[in-house]
């Protein structure tokens, strides 16, 4: 399971911010649906990612409504391919500094995301194919 490809855990349909949004938007966005990450993404390629920690930073120093994603996203992003294997992913979340990670082709175009939930449930389903408690979550 750790040798499969990100691709067959990876939501293929990301939320994803612009860098022209205004942090008032994002912010309304990530609360709305409930994401602490998203990709920034500008012509179907990734050129950043913005945190709630972005945002709660930048909300400290006010003047939120001009600031724009652009502004406070991270422009130095760790990303894997459709084709790195779940176990990398795994890694670099057991390094505790990532809870989301871009998944892009090799022209950096932005296909999809995985997190540490999705290896989690991964696991899990692994090892209980069909679930003890809270079935009707597990099962979509």
């Amino acid at each position: 399971m750790m040798n499969e490809e990100v691709r067959t855990i990876m939501s293929k349909n990301p939320i994803t911010a612009s860098p022209d949004q205004t942090i008032d938007e994002v912010s309304n966005l990530m609360m709305e649906s409930q994401m602490q990450q998203l990709p920034v993404v500008l012509g179907g390629k990734l050129v950043g990612m913005i945190t709630s920690y972005d945002l709660w930073q930048s909300m400290r120093t006010g003047h939120v409504h001009d600031r724009k994603v652009k502004d406070v996203m991270n422009t130095k992003i760790v990303r894997i391919t459709p084709k790195d294997k779940i176990g990398t992913a795994a890694e670099l979340f057991a390094d505790r500094r990532f809870k989301t990670l871009p998944v892009v082709n090799l022209e950096n175009e932005l296909k999809g995301v995985v997190t540490a939930f999705d290896v989690i449930k991964c696991i899990y389903k692994e090892e209980y194919p069909r679930p003890i408690l809270y079935q009707e979550v597990f099962n979509k």
